[in-house]
């Protein structure tokens, strides 16, 4: 799976709104792809192939690879996955050949000496390590997010990204809601033509069903099984951040983008009320206070909704002139004295895959190395985390005491086969 963990088509899942039904809505729907223009400068001749390897190979790890070979810039070409099963399937499924299948903790360093780029959609707990091992290695990195599960791991992918800029590599975080029209137009309103006014306040909320209900009976099999944790990451809070990094992160990655800044502090609360497995929380509430007392208030919840509405995951700013509002897939709007009717985007779960792919492949043949979307990504991971420990400990913790934390999380995944 990936840094979101995303269960394949077949899995059982809640009947409430979760992002995961988003790729089912999408269906085949794609946006077009165009082959960059033999005037740019570029490290690949026009039309030629980028050889790829994808290290993380659960449902969305193979839903990517599809994505990446239908593109037709590149060639899928090696694997890596813990679990051999699951490099034995995308090899069947995107044709990667069996010699070029590896396994073990440590098999993507093998991967590495086959490809030119990696599309990393392993869980979150291992992304620092990988991508300073490929940055290393000279290779491009595609990331999944969440980018890390602890401050030093996200200030680790800022410094892999600068690496590779020095390198002349390309690193792209995949953020679906970042290269979407409608939100990239009222965004470029709400910042430059001051739609809202100035801000009053807002709101983030991520409100869906357990997308990890197929995962209970592996975890219940043997909890303390580092086997079994992995196969089921998504319910561990260390392997996973917990789900206001591993899913809420993108309402407040939204909430990062419209404010510009981080936050001076948060406090909040959570726990776990509704699932009977795992360890990771499955409701937060989080007040984000940011400068000129702009305050903005979190909610998320994994469980069943019974009906309610709205579901989602929703964002909502009010200024003195107008309020934004959007929703992942559904409208983007700004209400008030500016105007803007927006749209919705009901495929914006693989078109937004879809846009990265392309812009990894053209930022790539164009030689372009400013690595944009790492700074954002990385600031929204901290975020999350700043909400998630004020959370854990009840207490009002501060952006500075954030950056300052030099706590690692340990996996505890002795056992495992390297």
């Amino acid at each position: 799976m990936s840094q979101s963990p995303n269960p394949t088509a077949s899995e059982n899942r809640s009947s409430d709104l979760s992002r995961r039904q988003f790729v089912t809505r999408a269906g085949a729907a794609a946006l077009s792809f165009t082959v960059a223009t033999p005037n740019l400068a570029r490290t690949y001749a026009a039309n030629s192939k980028i050889d790829l390897g994808v290290i993380g190979c659960g449902g969305r790890g193979v839903w990517i690879a599809k994505l990446f070979k239908a593109h037709g810039g590149y060639n899928v070409v090696a694997a890596a996955d813990y679990f051999q099963d699951r490099t034995d399937r995308i090899g069947t499924e995107v044709g990667v050949p069996a010699a070029h299948r590896f396994n073990g903790l440590k098999g993507y360093l093998k991967l590495l000496e086959k490809v030119d780029a990696v599309a990393i959609i392993s869980p979150p707990y291992f992304h620092p390590e990988q991508v300073a091992a490929a940055v290393a290695a000279g290779k491009h990195v595609y990331l999944a997010k969440p980018i890390a599960v602890d401050v030093p791991g996200c200030l680790s992918i800022g410094d892999s990204s600068k690496q590779a800029a020095a390198k002349k590599r390309c690193f792209l975080v995949d953020f679906q809601t970042r290269v979407d029209p409608f939100y990239m137009e009222a965004l470029r309103r709400v910042h430059v033509e001051k739609a809202l006014g100035d801000f009053a306040f807002g709101e983030a909320t991520y409100h869906a069903g357990d997308p990890f209900t197929s995962k209970y009976q592996t975890w219940k099999e043997n909890p303390d099984g580092a086997e079994n944790r992995l196969r089921a990451w998504g319910l561990d809070k260390v392997l996973s951040g917990d789900i206001i990094t591993e899913q809420n992160i993108h309402t407040l990655d939204v909430m990062n983008w419209i404010m510009g800044e981080a936050p001076l502090w948060a406090v909040g609360t959570g726990g776990r009320k509704f699932r009977p497995v795992g360890t990771c929380y499955d409701t937060f509430s989080v007040l984000f206070q940011y400068p000129n007392d702009v305050g903005i208030t979190f909610s998320s919840r994994q469980s069943n909704g019974y009906g309610t509405q709205p579901e989602g995951i929703r964002n909502r700013m009010f200024g003195a002139e107008g309020i934004l509002e959007t929703e992942y897939g559904g409208q983007v709007l700004i209400r008030g004295d500016h105007f803007y009717r927006g749209g919705k985007s009901p495929g914006i779960y693989q078109d937004g895959a879809v846009a990265n792919i392309k812009g990894f492949y053209d930022n790539i043949a164009a030689a372009d190395y400013a690595n944009a979307t790492v700074e954002p990504s990385v600031r929204s991971n901290l975020i999350t985390i700043l909400g998630r420990t004020a959370a854990y400990e009840n207490r009002k913790v501060t952006w500075t005491e954030l950056l300052n934390s030099k706590e690692q999380l340990d996996a505890n995944l002795k056992g495992l086969k390297a």
